[in-house]
This record gives structure tokens, C-alpha cells and sequence, in this order.
């Protein structure tokens, strides 16, 4: 019997390789692309979006909803030029909604670009040698990898794979120049079809993540990806990588067929031979991924289903040879990489703080303009990290003094001036651009951070490291699943209160409340926080706590002031 394949799948196949009717529709006066393109534009890293602030008002006075877009752009690994940088900021400006926000992809995001700007937007980036292709749409997406620019030759290789693995991956359809950078015209139904060579007519059943750590240090979420590979250093050279399949961690709402998984060691496998097995994993995901129903269509499902040992088998008839067992990994305490570092030959970088990945001028906080100087004034490379902040790379030591007296002026905090329930915090963009937003996500946690850390002050635990992530829906993409607290919009000013995960990311939290309040949840999580300085054993930290005495006592202490409704 034949499978029945989901609406995307059919839309995949006859896009012609991500064609569609983009290229006609960008021409017409219409504000939005109709539903036959939207899945192929985010192949293109283009979503289409409402400004959801105004839907209510239009929808009342019989308008149209202020169609708006966002374009992600894909960046292996973060790195960018000073020249790029500029250049985003000026396009920011121009195009879109004068902000840049910074994803845990590491990635640039621009919102509220509007559709007659897109090509504009697109065609500039791409002069500057950064393609949004790829950064959205069942595809390989934005490779990650730690950041942090120290001197040792092994790490430096590691940047180099993320772009290596990137580039192997990206699809080769010319859709993308013909639409965007005016390239000529080559598919037509006459002509002999392009062929996609790895990804072919209809790509992967779903959205596929690669992240790449350093040993010991998690900053990647590592479990948290489809593929995780670790690196393995022999003195200061890479020698391999131990290979992580089938993490991922977005769900839907009470329906428990959907739920988070952390990703299993598939084997080690040496440094020349990594994009092969990287190859053959998504090959396998190709072949044998759900395409009837999206919502069980990542990896870590297929994984789920068929067992560990039966997709190594299948990687295996890809490469042709057997991975080597995996080597031992043992996660230290994961740096976020603010701050000042050294970096070798008189040079250091420092890693600032960008809440919520939202770089904007807002109030006395003009981190818009003040890193727009810092480029300006001292043309450094630019990291961008997994926890949405931003690291300048190649800061004499005498121009330390400079850059942090340019800090200061334009009001932007230093590592030291951050309370540490802050500076481990992430949310999310969700409203008012996200279409899949339930609720809000980084315009509500700021505040909630206020009220949090004059609890935890009071409580004399302001210095415990305790990560908290909150997303406007359950996708995760501010990765809520993995934090010690997460915090996942399930209705209006609503959450679900997620407890337990561990500060390294390596185990997965649990549903403590199915349904808090936005102005409860500081006061649900106060008495946790009361039995965590009561009963913590010594240097256990909140993570590990929580995860100790378990979901039933949990559910107890958040109902001591007011938690409503247990998961």
C-alpha cells in the first residue's frame, strides 16, 4: 500500500527545486506570496509573518494584517567580519525594523522586512558573502560551533569544519541565484532537470541540526542536536570527533507522541573521514524519515522507532567502513564566554552581553550604536554565540581601556555588572513577529528577571549559576528542554513550568506545571528556591537539585504559593 505523504512533502516535489512561483510573485504589488510558496521561501531563509500587535486592530477596521518578514541569515559557526557586521547593521536600518537579532544558531535575524524589500535585502547580504539559503526549511540548517577564538591550533580546525560541513551540505539548486541575485534562468520543464545530489526532489522530511563542542565544554547544547560532534584533540591538533545522533527538542502541547529526546553516541570517527558519516546520517534521514506526518518527521524519531543499532547499521552501508567506539567525554563547567580571555600575541576578546540576542537601542542600553562604534573603532572579527551574545575578537590589551570606556558611554553592561539569573537567561523572539508564538517570549522575561533576582538576593543565592529559557511556543527554540528552568508558552500570558534539567545540558527537564500565569511564576518558584537553600547537598547545584527529589515534591513546593494545574 502506497504511504500517504503530508501537503509539504507534494509541495517540495514540484517546487522545482525550490522554485515555486517565488520569483513571479516577488514582482507583484500583492504585500504577502501565497500559500503555494510559503514552505519553499524558508528554504531560502525567508518566513512570512504579521505584525500580531496590530492583527486585532486591521481584522476590526476590515484592513488587510501587515504582512512583514524575517530573513535569517546562515553563518557556520558565527564568524563574521567587521565589514559584514556594518553592513548588517546599516541593512537593519534600512530594511527592516533597526534591529539585529542574534540567534542561538548563530545566526542574524532581520524582522519586519516587507516583501517588496526582500530581494534588496538579500542580494546585499549576499555581496557580503552571507547566503540566507539553507538557514530555514527542511535542510541542513546553520552549523554551530563554540565560538571562542582560543590560540590553540585544534580549535581553530574546528571553525574551519563547522564551514566545511556547512558547504558539503548546502543544496545545489540554482533556484536561489536565479530568484535573488538575478542569475540567468537555467530549469525549464524542456531542459533537462537539475538534480539535487545528496537532498534530491523533496529534500529531508525535516529541519536538521549539526552542532560541533569543544571537549568539556557544552556551550553548543550538544545533546540537543541531530547530529553532535564532540572534538577530539591529540596535543593542539584535531585528530577526530565522537558523532551524537538524534537530539531535538520541540514538542506539541499535550500530545505526547511529540517530546524532546537527547541525542545517543553513534561511534568516533576520524577527522578526514567526518563529512562522509556526516553524509551518510543525512542520507539515512532521507531515506527512511517520517513524510506522512510532520510532527514525527525529525530524526531522534526515527531513532526512537528503529533503535540505535539499526541506524548505525544504515550509516554504515552509506560509508562503507565501522565508526570506532566512542571516546570518553566529560563536560566541565560550560562557559559562556563573556568577558575578557587571552587569546595569544597580545590580543584578547571579549564576550558582551546581548539580552535575548535583540541588539537594539532601547533607553539608556544603546547596544546598537555602541557596537556599531566598536566595529567601527577597532574592526575586530565577530563571534556570535549559542547563548544569543556577541564576542569581538582581536582586542589589544592597550586598547582595553577604549573598548571598555565605549562600553560604559553607550550604557552596555560588562560580565561583571550582570546577576548571574540574567546572564544564563534566553527567550526567544516570539510576539509580536512569530506566527507559531502562543504567548510572549523576550519582551516578557526581562521583566520577570527583575522580580527573580530581588528573590534570589533575598534568599542570598544571587550567585548560583541557574539557567532559565522561555519560548512563546513549545518548538524550543531558546532550547527551554535542557535548562534548569523553562519556561514554554502552551496560552495568553501562560506557561508551562519545566524543572530539572541539569547547567551542562545533559539531561532533560520535567513538566511541573501545565498551565502558570506569567505574574505567577516568580512566586510558584520561590518556595523551590527556599528548599533548594534548605536541603541542597553540599555544591549541588539547582539543576541537579531538582532533579533529586523529584517531579511528586516539586509539584508540591510550586503549589505552596499558588501553582494552579500539575502536568
Amino acid at each position: 500500500m502506497e504511504k500517504k505523504i503530508s501537503r509539504v512533502e507534494t509541495e517540495k516535489e514540484n517546487s522545482r527545486y525550490l522554485r515555486g512561483t517565488v520569483r513571479e510573485q516577488l514582482v507583484q504589488d500583492a504585500a504577502r506570496f501565497d500559500d503555494s510558496v510559503q514552505n519553499i521561501l524558508k528554504f531560502h531563509g525567508i518566513y512570512e509573518q504579521d505584525d500580531r500587535d496590530l492583527r486585532q486592530t486591521l481584522t476590526r477596521e476590515g484592513k488587510e494584517k501587515h504582512y512583514i518578514f524575517m530573513i535569517r541569515t546562515k553563518i557556520p559557526g558565527g564568524k563574521i567580519t567587521a565589514e559584514q557586521y556594518l553592513k548588517m547593521d546599516k541593512l537593519a536600518d534600512q530594511y527592516a525594523n533597526g534591529t539585529l537579532r542574534i540567534t542561538t544558531r548563530q545566526d542574524i535575524q532581520f524582522h519586519g522586512v516587507i516583501k517588496r524589500n526582500l530581494k534588496a535585502t538579500i542580494s546585499a547580504l549576499n555581496r557580503q558573502l552571507i547566503t540566507t539559503l539553507g538557514a530555514c526549511g527542511d535542510i541542513e540548517r546553520n552549523v554551530v560551533t563554540c565560538p571562542a577564538p582560543f590560540p590553540d591550533r585544534g580549535k581553530a580546525q574546528v571553525q574551519e569544519y563547522a564551514r566545511k560541513i556547512s558547504d558539503h551540505l548546502l543544496p545545489k539548486t540554482k533556484a536561489y541565484h536565479e530568484i535573488w541575485l538575478d542569475g540567468d534562468k537555467v530549469y525549464s520543464d524542456e531542459k533537462e532537470a537539475e538534480v539535487e545530489p545528496l537532498y534530491g526532489k523533496t529534500y529531508l522530511p525535516r529541519k536538521f541540526k549539526t552542532s560541533i563542542a569543544f571537549p568539556g565544554d557544552n556551550c553548543v547544547d550538544i545533546y540537543a542536536h541531530d547530529i553532535g560532534l564532540v572534538a577530539s584533540l591529540e596535543g593542539d591538533e584535531l585528530a577526530g570527533f565522537n558523532v551524537l545522533v538524534g537530539g531535538g527538542l520541540g514538542m506539541t502541547h499535550r500530545r505526547p507522541e511529540t517530546h524532546p529526546i537527547l541525542a545517543k553516541p553513534l561511534g568516533y570517527v576520524k577527522k578526514d573521514d567526518i563529512l562522509s558519516v556526516v553524509e551518510a546520517i543525512v542520507k539515512v534521514q532521507r531515506d527512511f524519515g517520517n513524510r506522512e506526518n510532520r510532527m514525527r518527521a525529525r530524526m531522534k524519531y526515527l531513532i526512537e522507532e528503529k533503535g540505535i543499532e539499526w541506524f548505525y547499521q544504515e550509516v554504515r552501508r552509506h560509508t562503507g567502513f565501522d565508526l570506532e567506539k566512542a571516546r570518553d567525554m566529560v563536560w566541565r563547567e560550560t562557559p559562556d564566554h563573556l568577558g575578557w580571555h587571552e587569546m595569544g600575541e597580545g590580543n584578547l576578546f571579549c564576550g558582551v552581553f546581548v539580552e535575548n540576542g535583540r541588539i537594539q537601542d532601547r533607553d539608556d542600553v544603546r547596544l546598537k550604536s555602541g557596537f556599531r562604534k566598536i566595529v567601527e573603532t577597532f574592526k575586530p572579527e565577530i563571534r556570535l554565540t549559542p547563548q544569543q551574545n556577541i564576542i569581538f575578537v582581536g582586542i589589544s590589551v592597550s586598547q582595553r581601556k577604549e573598548f571598555e570606556d565605549l562600553l560604559k558611554g553607550y550604557g552596555i553592561r560588562q560580565e561583571s555588572e550582570l546577576t548571574q539569573i540574567r546572564r544564563w537567561s534566553m527567550a526567544c523572539p516570539a510576539l509580536p513577529t512569530c506566527g507559531l508564538a502562543i504567548t510572549e517570549g523576550e519582551r516578557t522575561l526581562p521583566g520577570m528577571l527583575d522580580q527573580l533576582e530581588k528573590e534570589i538576593k533575598r534568599l542570598g543565592l544571587e550567585d548560583e549559576r541557574i539557567t532559565i529559557r522561555m519560548t512563546g511556543c513549545p518548538n524550543g527554540c531558546a532550547r527551554p528542554y535542557t535548562s534548569e528552568i523553562g519556561l514554554v508558552g502552551s496560552g495568553l500570558r501562560t506557561y508551562v513550568l519545566f524543572l530539572g534539567g541539569n547547567f551542562d545540558g545533559t539531561q532533560l527537564n520535567r513538566m511541573i506545571l501545565d498551565r502558570v500565569r506569567e505574574e505567577e511564576v516568580v512566586r510558584v518558584l520561590v518556595p523551590v528556591f527556599e528548599a533548594f537553600k534548605a536541603k541542597r547537598l553540599s555544591s549541588e547545584r539547582f539543576g541537579d537539585f531538582c532533579g533529586r527529589i523529584g517531579e511528586e515534591t516539586l509539584k508540591k513546593l510550586v503549589a505552596l504559593n499558588g501553582g494552579t494545574k500539575h502536568g
